[in-house]
């Protein structure tokens, strides 16, 4: 070891005393600095105006903009002038003869010089830690382990730099081309991962050895252990290669031999490399203080749970759409969004199943009007340059499995060892992926029985099969659709009590909506019976059916009112209410916090107000309620369209906050019974899910999905909430932006430029 220390040291000196090696410093700090202050600057200035902050320690040194990720970005820049004359100056100025003449072994040498650039590197990570100390300083409750992650993901993304440019400063005398060999391989090392995907053992080797990205998840909080072995891997097989190459210059040996010692050193690597990443045998530590890179605690357990053999099969239809993510080039990409759920199913095995079949796509219906299904697919695997042998016919995929229900799109079987199943879709809309609420649903399905939705029918409901404005086919049934039951852990169906049927025992939710019909005595009794054994239900009237509702409501201290909402607007019609959240109903639910907090409004066009009592034996929660001032119960206008509604004291007409939805709970035997009764049918409408309107904040989703959570006893959706992270306040105002950048720009570069200059003419002095 002492020789090594010498030899590290002796580099060391050398390194310091040239130019280039300040010159480098320099310019990363000056560099860094910028960075690092225009993204302070920014976050300062929006605290300024009053926007509230969140997460600052990740968008200063972690998001795509961030300090950390910036720097990877152009490390790679500065490593191969730092080793291009490791071993090229030795040989240009005949040194290497002495080291050869002397009792120093290859591996002292390579070691040594090595060392020297791993203390370099260490310069270069205390230069981005002076950041993280002005943010420590700066930013309140910084998340400090976060970014003490991503500097270890750099340091050691540099120390395998430094290794391949030393492995390729051994193969030269030429310092110029040393270093351009190692731009070349880091190229090479960069775009590996893109060749051979089509080919199974390829693209898990040339997958494997990629560069590219590597200290992303270091950067981001989680440390891997396969991310971790890599670099470790990689710096040991470039360190081992120039050993090698010094060893053959040393000794001759036959070709022969020195092929099979390079062959058997990288197929070494390669074999370790495939070790650490067999899903079993790696280890995680997730160092953000919110645990943001870790599956959440509900999605835990459901893995916990989930014994046994688990597979996911993959249906890739090629006439659909979204066949792209399932192919064979993007395989490795596809099965990085169950990588959290190998943490904690390391025996998850997934399988790829490619078919050809019917599907909705009007863009092939457009290029190949003439062809066949047949031709189609073989026209587009000619394209993709795939063999069309390995499509089933759709004659070959239903001797498996029958994917009509899922119109044949992307879908995913889950299944479990003993039989269990359970499907996971994709998505029309942006992310298209499903996220960890989507997939954790589908998997619970096989722990927890889906949640069995029934939908009164038979008085002219809102229909679950009807796709028009006013049907419930989104909410209950889209496949299509991130937030539908069916994607989150419901089963749908239609019930009718009109023709002598019973509300079954395993329903979990009753939803009675915009009832046109009256009720039979018969069917009002069955609904009571239900409500007394404690069922579960949402109540949701229109105005106009009070009358046919109420009876049902008379058990519950509730009652629908008279006339309908109206609410003043000078770009609305009056009848369109937007339901603003309560007080209490913020202080039960997050996102209720949010949409109160940002003036979001849920939209209900032709909403009755409700009238309740505590009396009844229920508590009772306001939902939604109107604005205290421009909103009345109208009980003389009815048609909107023609005619402008006028606020009549005379005839009982007040401008006051109306309920427009209540949540009501009470205990019945071991369970606690709750009802969600709402004054509009519409708000839960395929119309109403994706429409927005200008000038007012809506939000139709989140009032949904809490009303199932709370009526599924938060057993779905999945609740996938993480902690807010504490950093959410910079203590540095708009003043202290000049100072910043004059010490970090400024004074910190000049202050390491000074310290060269001076080592350098000591140098030149003796």
């Amino acid at each position: 070891m002492k020789v090594i220390f010498k030899i590290a040291k002796s580099e060391l000196s050398m390194l310091f005393y040239s130019p280039v090696a300040w010159l480098i410093l320099v310019i990363f700090t000056f560099q860094s600095s910028m960075a690092f202050s225009n993204l302070f600057s920014d976050l300062v200035v929006d605290q300024a105006v009053g926007n509230r902050l969140w997460d600052v320690t990740e968008k200063v040194f972690s998001s795509f903009r961030g300090l950390l990720s910036q720097v990877q970005q152009y490390l790679y820049l500065y490593i191969p002038l730092l080793t291009m004359g490791l071993m090229s100056k030795e040989r240009n100025n005949g040194s290497i003869k002495l080291l050869f003449s002397s009792p120093i072994t290859n591996t002292q040498i390579i070691l040594g010089k090595y060392f020297a650039m791993m203390i370099y590197a260490l310069v270069l990570i205390a230069i981005l830690f002076v950041y993280a100390i002005f943010g420590m300083c700066t930013i309140k409750d910084m998340d400090v382990p976060y970014v003490l992650s991503g500097l270890l993901g750099l340091y050691l993304l540099i120390c395998a730099y430094a290794a391949i440019g030393l492995f390729m400063s051994s193969l030269t005398s030429y310092q110029v081309v040393a270093a351009m060999c190692t731009l070349g391989l880091l190229a090479v090392l960069n775009f590996i991962g893109g060749v051979g995907q089509d080919i199974p053992f390829v693209r898990d080797v040339t997958y494997w050895l990629s560069i590219r990205g590597r200290s992303n998840e270091l950067i981001g909080g989680l440390i891997c252990s396969e991310d971790v072995l890599y670099f470790t891997i990689v710096v040991v097989l470039f360190l081992m290669l120039s050993i090698l190459k010094l060893r053959g210059e040393r000794k001759k040996v036959s070709r022969k031999i020195v092929i099979s010692r390079y062959v058997g050193v990288v197929a070494l690597a390669v074999f370790l490399g495939y070790l650490s990443s067999i899903p079993v045998l790696m280890g995680f530590y997730d160092a953000t203080v919110t645990k943001q890179r870790t599956l959440t605690p509900n999605s835990q357990n459901v893995m916990r749970q989930l014994n046994g053999g688990l597979k996911i099969t993959t249906y890739v239809n090629l006439l659909e759409p979204n066949y792209a993510s399932g192919l064979p080039q993007n395989l490795n990409q596809d099965k990085r969004l169950f990588r959290q759920y190998l943490r904690f199913k390391p025996e998850l095995k997934m399988k790829y199943v490619y078919y050809y079949d019917k599907t909705k796509n009007e863009s092939l219906d457009q290029r190949y009007p003439l062809l066949s299904d047949r031709e189609r697919a073989q026209e587009i695997a000619n394209g993709l340059e795939l063999d069309f042998k390995m499509f089933l016919s759709p004659e070959e995929l239903k001797k498996q499995i029958d994917l009509s229900e899922e119109r044949n799109r992307f879908v995913r079987l889950i299944e479990r060892e003993n039989g269990q199943k359970s499907f996971l879709r994709i998505f029309d809309d942006m992310s298209r992926q499903p996220a960890e609420k989507e997939i954790t649903a589908a998997m619970k399905r096989m722990v927890v029985p889906a949640m069995q939705v029934a939908f009164l029918a038979g008085h002219g409901e809102r229909d679950i099969d009807r796709k028009g404005d006013r049907g419930y086919y989104v909410m209950s049934q889209d496949i299509t659709y991130r937030e539908a039951l069916i994607n989150n852990g419901f089963d749908s169906y239609k019930l009718f009590l009109n023709d002598g049927q019973k509300i079954p025992e395993n329903t979990n939710i009753l939803i009675i909506a915009d009832v046109r019909q009256p009720f039979e005595q018969e069917e009002l009794e069955e609904i009571q019976r239900y409500i007394d054994r404690g069922g579960n239900l949402i109540i949701a009237g229109e105005p106009g059916k009070q009358d046919i509702m109420n009876p049902l409501l008379s058990s519950l201290g509730v009652q629908f009112m008279p006339g309908q909402m109206v609410q003043e607007s000078e770009n609305f019609t009056q009848n369109l209410v937007f339901g603003k959240i309560t007080r209490e109903a913020a202080g039960i639910y997050s996102w209720f916090r949010w949409m109160l907090r940002w003036n979001y409004r849920v939209p209900m066009p032709d909403a009755v107000g409700l009238e309740y009592s505590k009396d009844a034996g229920f508590d009772v929660m306001p939902i939604l309620e109107t604005d205290t001032t421009g909103c009345w119960n109208e009980l003389e206008t009815i048609d909107f369209g023609e005619g402008k509604a006028e606020l009549h004291a005379e005839a009982g007409e007040k401008e006051q906050t109306y309920a427009l939805a209540l949540a009501l709970s009470r205990k019945v035997g071991e369970k606690e019974q709750r009802i969600f009764v709402m004054g509009d049918a519409d708000c839960f409408s395929n119309g109403e899910f994706f429409m927005k309107r200008r000038g007012v904040n809506t939000e139709n989703q989140i009032l949904p999905r809490y009303v199932f959570f709370w009526l599924s006893g938060g057993e779905y959706p999945i609740d996938t909430t993480r902690p807010h992270s504490p950093d959410t306040k910079i203590y540095m105002g708009l003043e202290g932006i000049t100072w910043m950048n004059i010490g970090l720009m400024g004074l910190f570069p000049l202050a390491l430029a000074v310290c060269g200059i001076v080592i350098w003419a000591k140098r030149r002095r003796k």
